[in-house]
């Protein structure tokens, strides 16, 4: 991996509040001690700062939040694009525009809403369900389909551009899929195992 693509997974393993020695992230990462250390100053130069606990037991621990800014739609945009007149070969194209324009509206109206606890909360079953291998229903908000329940095998979190994200095997489907947390409306962990 490269450099940035090392810093940037170092960043996301220390969002979760967790305190990870440098061992433990040197491991994780494939690299040296020593360019973990080289990490932390970068992100420390770019205003990140991370904790360092000293001991036996200690380690590193991010205990700010970091959040990269999102693109925001209107309501507006979604139907400026879905009045214009194009030729039918571009419509669906431009059909499959606008409702990915209609999706980000949707999350950043819902952002106005409290949604780091939830999201807190959609993390945390998802990591107990990968840890203990049970399925989890969810209510996913699709960019084409409006709201609809799933049944997933939650198997890795990863933060992406937009946010985090889980990869899943979905029933529905019976297929992995990403599935963006900030898009899930609803959650359950269900008893069954995978």
């Amino acid at each position: 991996m490269s450099k940035l693509s090392n810093v940037l997974l170092m960043l996301q393993y220390l969002e979760n509040g967790k305190k990870y020695s440098v061992k433990e992230l040197a491991s994780k990462l494939e690299v040296s001690e020593r360019m973990v250390r080289i990490y932390k100053e970068e992100l420390e130069q770019a205003g990140i700062y991370i904790d360092t606990i000293k001991g036996p037991y200690g380690g590193y621990v991010l205990n700010q939040s970091i959040r990269i800014p999102a693109r925001k739609f209107k309501k507006e945009d979604y139907e400026f694009m879905k009045s214009l007149k194009v030729s039918d070969e571009e419509k669906e194209k431009l059909d499959l525009l606008a409702d990915k324009v209609r999706g980000v509206y949707f999350n950043s109206k819902n952002e106005n809403v409290e949604l780091k606890d939830s999201l807190k909360q959609y993390y945390n079953v998802l990591n107990k369900a990968m840890k203990e291998r049970r399925k989890v229903k969810i209510d996913y908000y699709s960019y084409t389909q409006d709201v609809k329940t799933r049944v997933i095998h939650p198997l890795e979190l990863f933060l992406y551009t937009t946010g985090w994200v889980c990869v899943a095997f979905c029933e529905l489907r019976q297929d992995l899929r990403h599935f963006e947390l900030k898009r899930i409306s609803k959650i359950e962990l269900l008893n069954e195992k995978f």
